[in-house]
């Protein structure tokens, strides 16, 4: 007994003493997990920009109050437009130098030093612009007054930057440091709105024309490329005549050495959104205050946070009314200028011209100057790239012949980078805003502006309109004989202006024509369905407020597709086919809107995208055996020569594999049937909002574990809009914002942002309005009351 006691009471003991040693960990596990969390927020928090109190600092000239109202709207209130400058570069600094970081690297093709291996192949590409030089070379070359507006905001960003506790929590996760702002990298921002508008310097377009000029007749690519006229809505001219399409004389797929290997469905991409933009205006005779009104959204990628930074800017300026300057709307983090919206005098609204502001020219003589680029990269070996210059430009691509070729690009030129769009801040009217148009160096914008007195115009801004001579601006020409190629740049005087006009509107579309035309290019223009269904808005008011702007740009309604949709009506009728009879029944009550939970209008839409397909691929099989990898270019308009060969039927033209056009039709159909009823819920469940749900999201959210993402991305939510209609809407592509303006009436003026002010987790401001914008409930332009004040004291 003895014994069994002395072995059982250790034992005893040491079940007693589980608990506690457990208990102990687990506390322990606690204390430790709750110090790891206390640290990680005591890190995340350090990049949390200060809102309130007093900072001094170094560079300005005079104390500076710079508030937040409860959207995170900022107010800067300065002396003067430096110290306005420098204090706008401090709140960008501490809110969104990540984004401008990766703005000026994207531009510069300087990503791989920043994240690594995944961003060398964009530097390539970029990089043999060498947009550094180029921004440096401009800078250089600034005016006093610019360059001095530059320098304060350089030395308002860094400080803005120094004076957060730790770098931006994004550097943290790629553990890296922040490298200082430099005033060249300003210019390196507009240099990324180039790249941006500008498909990325790399003029693919002219070289699909070259390419199809080199395979079919003259009158076959004039046919293919024609402007649908039906749509055109420009301002100036009329409509395009129908297409003419080619007799078999020109071009027959029935004749046996027409027939060509079948390509990859992807050579003839789905059409997608590309950057553009809607703006509209009307003047006072049609207002209720004698002032216009001036609307605006640009289409741009969407991201968390937004492009743009909502901003109200105060300063002394004996031409203003009252003596205070006082701009209302959106900057561009990286730049101290207001980028668009109203000085309370004139308001203006920018979209993308689609002019032609690049061109290829054959140098396979010219004398060459090679650069070394070095490319840094994160984690790994430099890279170098050899890039060989000529007076035109880089060597970049080789004609149909394999004749070396030069890109002769404005966006290339030191020429076009400057701050004279700051000019707009001081126009007290149309007339002065029309003198600054021609004098800022930014990309070539369609700039429509409206001022208090009720006048409204539209103009192209850009100082670098190319002067040709002597070439076809659509191929690849030699400049080698004097008085050739680029001669000049427009002159100011020579700039085409439309005044006089109550009703003004510009979707990407033509909007001259004539020698306006002839000056400004086709760098592919849009449709146009967008721009008509404005322009027929506008008339269908006879009087307007900021909120019947709003109205506008929220219509989805699907007017382009409705022909569309009668098409695959009665191409369904003539079908007996049982497997086609569900989308028969889907889609013959017909919404004609984008709405979200709409199945016909996603249906219709397949159908088209199948039909164009379908018919343009015998097309791009012959160039494609001629040129491998060539694919259908997005900005070549198709939807003229689509339809009319439809419609027409020319034999000729037919792809052999069909037995005639309305088997092609009918093949489109079943292929919605095939693509999209074989997915759960069958066709019934295809809504469109399935297929447009939002992916805004943060640059590095793609990396991180979802569950963490979600803190920074905005929320998955089905969108209503498509791209050939006034509300553009694709998941991470769309209105980067939204405003209605009346000059001299802000207060009853609105501006919408989606993604908010903010990108930080923490930040009161994260995601701040991006509900608003989802929902289409207008935003006071105006700041409200003020929440957090901050002074910088010099």
């Amino acid at each position: 007994m003895n014994r069994r006691v002395a072995l059982t009471a250790p034992t005893a003991s040491r079940r007693r003493r589980w608990p506690k040693i457990v208990g102990g960990l687990l506390v322990l596990v606690l204390l430790l997990g709750a110090g790891v969390a206390g640290y990680g927020w005591w890190q995340l928090s350090g990049s949390l920009p200060q809102l309130d109190g007093h900072r001094h600092v170094a560079g300005l000239g005079a104390r500076t109050t710079i508030t937040r109202d409860a959207l995170g709207t900022v107010t800067v209130e300065g002396a003067n437009r430096r110290d306005v400058a420098y204090a706008l570069g401090f709140v960008h600094g501490q809110e969104r130098y990540f984004q401008m970081d990766l703005q000026r690297r994207a531009a510069a093709g300087e990503l791989s030093e920043l994240v690594g291996t995944g961003a060398i192949d964009r530097d390539l590409d970029v990089r043999r612009h060498r947009l550094r030089s180029v921004a440096e070379a401009a800078l250089a070359q600034l005016p006093d007054d610019q360059r001095s507006i530059l320098d304060a905001y350089r030395d308002g960003v860094n400080a803005g930057l120094a004076a957060l506790r730790v770098p931006p929590f994004e550097y943290l996760l790629l553990r890296q440091k922040p490298v200082p702002w430099r005033s060249e990298d300003s210019l390196l921002s507009t240099a990324a709105m180039y790249l941006d508008l500008n498909a990325n310097g790399e003029n693919k377009r002219e070289l699909a024309l070259a390419q199809l000029h080199a395979t079919f007749p003259r009158v076959v690519v004039h046919f293919l490329t024609a402007p649908d006229g039906r749509w055109e809505s420009p301002l100036q001219g009329v409509a395009s005549p129908p297409p003419y399409i080619p007799e078999s004389t020109d071009m027959d797929f029935r004749h046996a050495d027409m027939k060509a290997t079948p390509v990859s469905a992807s050579s003839v991409p789905p059409e997608a959104g590309k950057p553009g933009s809607n703006s509209f205006a009307v003047s006072g005779k049609l207002t209720g205050t004698g002032a216009a009104i001036v609307a605006g959204d640009m289409h741009l990628g969407l991201r968390t946070p937004d492009i743009w930074f909502r901003a109200r800017l105060r300063y002394p300026d004996s031409t203003a009314p009252g003596g205070i300057r006082d701009l209302n709307g959106v900057t561009l983090p990286g730049t101290p200028a207001l980028v668009a919206g109203s000085n309370g005098q004139v308001a203006w609204a920018f979209t993308n011209s689609y002019g032609d502001w690049a061109d290829w020219v054959r140098v396979p003589t010219e004398p060459v100057t090679h650069h070394d680029e070095v490319i840094h990269v994160h984690g790994a070996a430099d890279r170098h790239l050899d890039v060989a210059q000529t007076r035109f430009g880089p060597i970049l691509a080789r004609d149909t012949d394999g004749a070396p070729l030069a890109l002769s690009w404005i966006g290339q030129l030191p020429r076009a980078y400057n701050m004279a769009l700051m000019k707009l801040e001081q126009a007290p009217n149309v007339d002065a805003a029309l003198t600054v148009a021609p004098l800022a160096g930014i990309p070539p914008q369609n700039v429509l502006v409206g001022d208090t007195q009720g006048r409204v115009a539209w103009t192209i801004v850009g100082n670098s309109i190319p002067v040709r001579s002597d070439y076809n601006a659509l191929l690849p020409s030699d400049w080698s004989v004097p008085g050739t190629g680029w001669t000049g740049f427009l002159a100011p005087a020579d700039y085409p202006r439309i005044t006089g006009r109550d009703r003004l509107w510009t979707a990407n579309n033509r909007v001259v024509a004539g020698h306006d035309l002839a000056v400004l290019g086709n760098g592919g223009h849009d449709v146009g369905a967008r721009a008509q269904q404005i322009a027929d808005d506008l008339d269908a008011r006879a009087s307007f407020a900021p909120g019947d702007m709003l109205s506008i740009q929220l219509d989805d309604r699907a007017v382009f597709l409705t022909r569309w949709q009668q098409l695959l009506q009665a191409t369904l009728a003539r079908s007996n086919d049982e497997g086609l009879s569900q989308l028969r029944v889907l889609t013959e009550r017909w919404s004609a809107r984008a709405d979200t939970g709409n199945v016909d209008y996603r249906l219709v839409r397949a159908f088209r995208e199948n039909v164009r397909a379908a018919v343009l691929a015998p097309f791009v099989e012959r160039v494609a055996a001629r040129f491998p990898g060539f694919a259908w270019p997005h900005d070549i308009q198709t939807e003229g020569a689509v339809w009319a060969m439809v419609q027409q039927q020319p034999p000729n033209l037919l792809d052999p594999r069909y037995a005639d056009w309305n088997d092609l039709l009918r093949a489109a159909a079943q292929k919605v049937v095939d693509d999209l009823g074989s997915q759960p819920g069958g066709l019934a469940a295809r809504t469109w909002g399935e297929a447009n749900t939002a992916a805004i999201v943060h640059p590095l959210s793609r990396a991180l574990p979802a569950f963490v993402a979600r803190f920074i991305d905005m929320p998955r939510e089905p969108l209503p809009g498509d791209r050939d209609m006034p509300r553009v809407q694709a998941p991470a592509f769309g209105a980067s914002e939204r405003f209605g303006i009346m000059p001299g009436h802000e207060d009853i003026s609105y501006l919408q942002m989606p993604g908010g002010q903010s990108d930080h987790p923490l930040s009161p401001f994260h995601g701040s309005g991006h509900h608003d914008w989802v929902v289409g409930r207008a935003t006071p332009l105006l700041p409200g009351p003020a929440v957090y004040t901050l002074e910088l004291i010099p």
